[in-house]
C-alpha cells in the first residue's frame, strides 16, 4: 500500500505546487455553483482548507481515509463511510479514486451518502500524453504512491450506471510531468497552454449530478375501468345537456 507521506512531499515541488494551484482554481468555480447544507470532501490532497474554503454550502466536512488524516473531521473507510444515506449536497474526490484500494465501492457509497440532484466533483490524472507514459514508466507510479490513473471516458462508464449525469469535464494542469521545471525553462501560462497545448493536461476535474429517476405506477389492465359499449360504440361517460329551444329530435 502506498504511504500517504509521498502525496504531501511531491506537491511541495514547483510542479506539485502549479498543478495544486490549477486544481484550486478549477474546483472554486465549481463550488461557486454548488449550494446547499453540506459538502463532503473524502480523502486527502493538499491542505485542509485548499478546497473546502471555496464551499458555498453551509457547511464543510473533510472525511479522511487514512490515520495519516490527523485534520479529518471524521475517519472511515471507502468501503463503509461513516455518513447517513441522503444526507450530502455535494462530495469532492481529490484524487481520492486513483489512491483508495476501492474506487468502486467508494464509488458506491458516494452515490449512497448523496441527496437526490446532489453534486459530485472528481479530480484524477490524465493517463494519457506525457502524464501517462510518467506514470508507466515510474516504478511506484506517478505521483509518487498512485494506484492508477482512470480515464475520463471509464470514470464517465462508471458513473453513467450509478445514474449520475455528467455536466462538464475541465483539463488542467498543461504542463510537463517533471518536479525541477526550471531545467526545462519558462513553461506556458495556463490559459494559453490549455488553449493551444491540449495534450499537456496533466489532470482534470469531471462535475456530475446525481439523479434519481422517479417510477410512475401503471394500473394493471385488469384493473382499469372498463367502458360499456352500445350498439358497436362506446357509450359517452356523461350524458349530453339539451340546449334550450332545441327539439329533442321526436
Amino acid at each position: 500500500m502506498p504511504s500517504p507521506e509521498a502525496h504531501p512531499a511531491w506537491l511541495e515541488t514547483a510542479l506539485g505546487r502549479r498543478c495544486l494551484a490549477n486544481e484550486q482554481h478549477v474546483v472554486r468555480q465549481a463550488l461557486d455553483r454548488v449550494f446547499g447544507e453540506q459538502l463532503l470532501q473524502i480523502g486527502a490532497w493538499g491542505g485542509r482548507k485548499d478546497f473546502l474554503r471555496h464551499a458555498r454550502t453551509q457547511h464543510a466536512a473533510f472525511l479522511g481515509l487514512h490515520a495519516e488524516d490527523r485534520d479529518a473531521d471524521v475517519a472511515g473507510s471507502a468501503e463503509q463511510l461513516p455518513v447517513a444515506t441522503d444526507s450530502i449536497d455535494a462530495v469532492l474526490l481529490p484524487h481520492t479514486l486513483e489512491l483508495t484500494e476501492y474506487p468502486h465501492a467508494l464509488l458506491r457509497e458516494t452515490d449512497r451518502v448523496l441527496r437526490a440532484d446532489g453534486h459530485l466533483i472528481v479530480l484524477g490524472f490524465v493517463p494519457g500524453g506525457p502524464w501517462g507514459l510518467r506514470h508507466l514508466l515510474s516504478r511506484d507510479g506517478y505521483p509518487h504512491g498512485h494506484r492508477r490513473m482512470i480515464r475520463e471516458g471509464r470514470l464517465r462508464d462508471w458513473l453513467t450506471l450509478l445514474s449520475f449525469e455528467i455536466e462538464s469535464v475541465t483539463p488542467c494542469c498543461h504542463t510537463l510531468p517533471f518536479e525541477r521545471i526550471r531545467r526545462f525553462g519558462r513553461l506556458p501560462r495556463e490559459r494559453w497552454a490549455r488553449r493551444w497545448l491540449p495534450f499537456l493536461a496533466g489532470s482534470y476535474m469531471l462535475c456530475a449530478e446525481k439523479r434519481v429517476h422517479r417510477i410512475t405506477p401503471i394500473r394493471p389492465a385488469w384493473k382499469r375501468p372498463r367502458l360499456r359499449a352500445v350498439g358497436g360504440l362506446v357509450e359517452p361517460t356523461t350524458r349530453a345537456s339539451r340546449t334550450p329551444g332545441v327539439a329533442s329530435g321526436e
